[in-house]
């Protein structure tokens, strides 16, 4: 296992005594009551989606935020189907149809071939996944932008009011990124389980809730998979875990339910 990603140090197993755990075998019934994600909507903001990829099983709607100087704002959404150019949002789309099979995914293209993009196509993107009406929005991404720090938390507060709840992964590299460091936001780093419903919480920001993200199999380009490690692939695994939580017999029913459960950290799993 290579050197872990940055804030993944305080889900290690030697300070995951230190947190409250819930003492309930059946915990996991009781918070997502057996659901399977049907009628909750989620946005992958990514590199796109594979949507024939055998891991995925098709997306309900899909966008791509691409530059065009030539409009004054900038850019421009090119509706329909798209194919992921990296791998990257594929991987985190196939993690939450694992644990949410019915749930309805939709691919918002941010990042190009190399996994980079402007922080004006990350910031549309967003304003798309609230504009739409998407209950959660996972984004294993964040920008290291001083300047895009205004837009993002502006579209950030208007999420959490709109009620889409947006989970984004901490940086792999210290330091700070957003909108991973918004209290609006639920931030996630990984941390090592063969478990894909851990979940552990961590009173101390800005990472608040760990989830796997080490040495996982993750499905990648051209119907395939790899192994992969990183705060992006355990914020997926929350996303999910929100979206079931949603329509469970115990739902969280908008963010300020869900962020709010934050006050009361537990440590769930292995």
């Amino acid at each position: 296992m290579s050197r872990l990603p940055a804030w993944s140090e305080a889900f290690a197993s030697d300070r995951l005594p230190d947190l409250p755990a819930l003492p309930l075998e059946d915990a996991r019934e009781w918070a997502f009551g057996g659901s399977t994600g049907a009628g909750v909507s989620l946005a992958i903001v990514d590199s796109g989606i594979d949507a024939d990829h055998p891991d995925v099983g098709g997306v309900a709607s899909a966008v791509a935020m691409e530059p065009d100087d030539s409009r004054d704002e900038g850019y421009r959404a090119v509706e329909g189907p798209h194919e992921d150019l990296y791998g990257h949002g594929t991987a985190c789309a196939a993690i939450v149809r694992s644990l949410a099979p019915d749930i309805d995914l939709h691919s918002i293209r941010v990042l190009g071939s190399n996994l980079k993009g402007r922080g004006l196509l990350f910031h549309a993107g967003l304003l798309w996944a609230v504009d739409h009406g998407f209950h959660v929005a996972n984004l294993s991404l964040s920008s290291k932008s001083e300047s895009m720090y205004a837009p993002l938390h502006e579209v950030a507060d208007l999420a959490y009011f709109a009620r889409t709840l947006l989970v984004c992964a901490a940086n792999n590299q210290p330091g700070p990124t957003y909108p991973s460091e918004f209290a609006s936001v639920v931030s996630v780093a990984c941390r090592p389980s063969d478990d894909p419903w851990t979940l552990s919480a961590n009173p101390k920001p800005p990472v608040e809730f760990g989830a796997r993200g080490i040495d996982v199999e993750v499905a990648w380009l051209d119907g395939g998979s790899t192994v992969a490690t990183g705060n992006s692939f355990a914020a997926p695994h929350v996303a999910a875990m929100a979206a079931l939580q949603a329509v469970s017999d115990n739902a969280a029913c908008d963010p300020a339910e869900v962020i709010g459960s934050r006050d009361h950290p537990v440590s769930c799993g292995s």
